[in-house]
């Protein structure tokens, strides 16, 4: 058989190109796969707010010394 060769720099211009960036134009939607579930967006919602809680609260020593 044939094979194809490409050279880095091909590739990585091939990545940047404005057809790599966007979905197939029939592309079906797939919970999980092509779209994110909605358990998914809820859990990353939940990540979210946690992040921002954790931000929130000021930093603490891990352990406590008595000197």
């Amino acid at each position: 058989g044939t094979h194809i060769i490409c050279d880095r720099k091909f590739l990585l211009e091939c990545k940047s190109s404005p057809a790599a960036r966007t979905p197939p134009c029939c592309l079906p939607q797939t919970p999980g796969v092509t779209s994110l579930a909605q358990s998914s967006l809820v859990r990353l919602e939940e990540l979210k707010e946690r992040n921002e809680s954790e931000e929130a609260m000021p930093d603490q020593d891990q352990f406590e010394m008595d000197i």
